[in-house]
């Protein structure tokens, strides 16, 4: 992975990337990954999965109805959110139910882990509508799991959270320079491996692992869908900072201005666009 710390010899990078606890594949995943690789998949077999887990399909239900998923037709059962949302849209709402349960953040530190994910994963979805650009359901994925290795990271170091402190606040470096130097490994490179280990796209993991890494909007060799999501990250995570009352965004101030021209939007164009995302973050408190 090419954001692995350069400091370390590989194999002790190696060897302590694999000292981190990545959580294996929850057997309902994997469940619905082969009922999706079939030639028809079954809108019935796939509700069949999701009423194994009593909370998934209640959960499941609530998102199909919220603000972002919902139109003026209201789900009652799974079947329905299924045939309202499609299959491919299902499936990532319970990839990302199942992350949930998978993957604890009940440190103070983690204490807004999964809101904050989730409120992502909802501007990607309306990022991608509003743009038309790329495949809603892996717009939501990936914002719910390209951050995933952030509390797997602090899970295993002790002192993973000052470093994830000051690493949200440096105006220079990349993200991931403050962990690699620190710990010889980063969230990036993590959320990727999980990715890899449960199934996900192969577009997902690759925008998770470079998802702090802005020059890859400037990539020819790189495939626009996974610098499509890393364009659209910059502007999810500059709307949930206004969101949240942060005046400055650190990210966006790095990698703004080569999200917006990788996407081709004036500066006009993007202020109407996060101001809308702002408006629309705030109908689905």
């Amino acid at each position: 992975m090419s954001n692995l710390a350069a400091h370390a010899p590989a194999d002790s990078v190696d060897a302590l990337i694999k000292s981190i606890r990545i959580p294996p594949r929850p057997s309902l995943l994997a469940d619905l990954q082969r009922e999706l690789a079939a030639h028809e998949p079954s809108p019935e077999a796939i509700a069949r999965i999701a009423a194994r887990d009593v909370g998934m399909a209640a959960a499941l239900l609530k998102l199909a109805n919220s603000s972002f998923y919902g139109g003026k037709r209201k789900a009652k059962s799974v079947e329905q959110a299924i045939l309202f949302l499609g299959i491919n849209q299902v499936a990532s709402l319970m990839t990302g139910l199942l992350a949930r349960q998978a993957i604890t953040a009940d440190s103070a530190a983690l204490a807004t882990f999964w809101d904050i994910s989730t409120r992502r994963a909802h501007a990607m979805v309306y990022l991608s509508r509003r743009l038309r650009i790329g495949e809603t359901d892996v717009a939501h994925t990936f914002g719910l799991f390209c951050d995933t290795g952030v509390p797997l990271m602090m899970d295993r170091f002790p002192g993973y959270a000052a470093t994830y402190g000051a690493a949200a606040l440096d105006e220079a470096r990349a993200f991931t320079a403050l962990e690699d130097e620190r710990h010889h490994a980063n969230h990036a490179a993590v959320g990727c491996l999980l990715a890899r280990n449960w199934g996900l796209s192969a577009d997902v993991g690759w925008a998770i692992l470079h998802h702090h890494d802005h020059a890859v909007l400037d990539d020819a060799a790189t495939p626009d869908s996974v610098r499509s999501l890393v364009a659209l990250s910059l502007l999810a995570e500059r709307a949930i900072r206004k969101y949240q009352g942060d005046g400055d965004c650190p990210e966006w101030n790095k990698g703004g201005a080569r999200a917006c021209a990788y996407l081709g939007l004036s500066d006009d164009e993007t202020g109407d666009l996060l101001d809308a995302l702002h408006e629309a973050l705030h109908d689905d408190a």
